[in-house]
C-alpha cells in the first residue's frame, strides 16, 4: 500500500501556526501557577477512562505495547494495547474525531497515558549503547545518548499526567497494515512516504516517533503535502483545547489538563 500523498481539505481553518503559540514541553510543567509535582500515584483514578469507551471509532495502534517502536520491544507498564486518558482529554479528542469523520478521515492514536515505569524503562534503555536494534528506522541521524538532551525523551513525561496523546490522521475506510518486523527491512523514518514502512496514515513528512529535526512542526525539509497535513491536525487539535509540542508533530497535550502536577504510575490495562 502506498500512503496517500494528495492534499485533503476539511472544513476547518488550516492556517499556519506561528512560533508565538505557547507550547507544552515533554517534561514537567514549570508554570509558576503550579506547585511542585507530587509523588507518583500508583492507582488509576476514576477520572481516567479507556478511550474506546468514549470514542470507539478512533483507531488505536498502541506502539509501546508491541515491538514496532524505537526500542524494538514491548515497554514496561504496557499490559494491554489500550489508550487511557483523562475523561476531559478523551472527550476533547472525540470532538476532533467528529470533525474528521465529516471528511471521511479518522484519528489514529499511538499512545496516551504512559506510566512512569515506562518512562523509566526508556531511560534505562538509553544508557545501554549496545542496544541499537531500531536505530536505522527511528533515529538514523542521532545518537541515542542524546535523546534527553534533544527533548525526544524526558525523565518525567507529560504522558504520565494522562492528558497527552500521540496521534495521526488516517483516511477511511481504515486499511490494515502489517506490524510484523521479522520480514521487514528497516527504512529511515525520514525517507519519502512511498519508501518507508507502509502506514495507513496521511503523509506527515516522517514516521511516528522519528527522532529527527524533520519531525519538528515548523521543519521545511518535508514536502508541502506533509506541511499541510501537519497544519490541518494542529488546527483541529488547538480548536478543541490541545497544545502542540514543537519537536514532534504527533504530540499534543490538553491545555486545561486536570492533573498538571501529578505523575501516575499504574500500568496500562483493559
Amino acid at each position: 500500500m502506498r500512503i496517500l500523498t494528495f492534499l485533503i481539505f476539511i472544513p476547518v481553518a488550516t492556517v499556519l501556526m506561528g512560533s508565538a503559540t505557547s507550547i507544552h514541553t515533554k517534561t514537567m510543567n514549570t508554570s509558576s501557577a503550579h506547585s511542585a509535582p507530587s509523588a507518583y500515584v500508583h492507582r488509576r483514578p476514576a477520572e481516567f477512562v479507556l478511550l474506546k469507551d468514549i470514542a470507539p471509532d478512533i483507531v488505536q495502534e498502541i506502539r509501546y505495547a508491541g515491538a514496532r517502536n524505537f526500542v524494538g520491544r514491548k515497554i514496561a507498564g504496557y499490559e494491554a494495547a489500550q489508550c487511557i486518558l483523562t475523561r476531559r482529554a478523551a472527550l476533547a479528542l472525540a470532538q476532533v474525531q467528529a470533525e474528521l469523520r465529516k471528511s471521511r478521515l479518522s484519528l489514529k492514536v499511538y499512545d496516551g497515558y504512559r506510566p512512569q515505569m515506562s518512562v523509566d524503562d526508556f531511560e534505562v534503555w538509553s544508557l545501554q549503547p549496545e542496544l541499537q536494534d531500531m536505530k536505522a528506522e527511528f533515529y538514523p541521524r542521532i545518537d541515542k545518548k542524546n535523546f534527553f538532551k534533544l527533548g525526544y525523551v524526558a525523565k518525567k513525561s507529560s504522558h504520565s499526567r494522562g492528558s497527552t496523546v500521540d496521534l495521526t490522521i488516517i483516511p477511511l475506510p481504515n486499511q490494515t497494515q502489517a506490524n510484523d518486523l521479522s520480514n521487514q527491512r528497516l527504512i529511515p523514518c525520514t525517507a519519502p512516504a512511498c519508501e518507508r514502512f507502509t502506514e495507513n496514515s496521511l503523509d506527515f513528512g516522517t514516521a511516528f516517533d522519528c527522532m529527527d529535526e524533520r519531525s519538528h512542526h515548523d521543519n521545511l525539509e518535508v514536502g508541502i503535502v506533509a506541511q499541510h497535513n501537519r497544519n490541518m491536525l494542529r488546527a483541529l487539535m488547538e480548536k478543541h483545547g490541545f497544545e502542540a509540542y514543537q519537536k514532534e508533530w504527533w504530540h499534543y497535550t490538553l491545555k486545561d489538563e486536570p492533573f498538571p502536577d501529578t505523575y501516575f504510575n499504574f500500568p496500562v490495562t483493559d
